[in-house]
């Protein structure tokens, strides 16, 4: 992760003994990222990848994120 020049937001485990400070805004927002990307992935159809070209998969994934974004929108 170093040679690429990318910052570790997962925090460290507490008997660890050497501590690497983490950026708890930016763990907030991965987390975001990772709950949307599991909910896409409850979508039997996002899941299993049926669709033969990657346009027609791409458009489920809009469909689906349009989808739970009206559903949040309801909540």
């Amino acid at each position: 992760m170093e040679r690429r020049n990318v910052l570790p937001v997962i925090p460290m485990r507490k008997s660890r003994k050497k501590r690497i400070g983490v950026d708890r805004s930016l763990y907030c927002l991965r987390n975001l990222v990772e709950r949307c990307f599991n909910k896409l992935k409850n979508a039997r159809r996002v899941a299993t990848r049926y669709d033969k070209t990657a346009e027609s998969f791409l458009g489920f994934i809009d469909i689906t994120s349009i989808r739970l974004w009206l559903r949040h929108l309801s909540t």
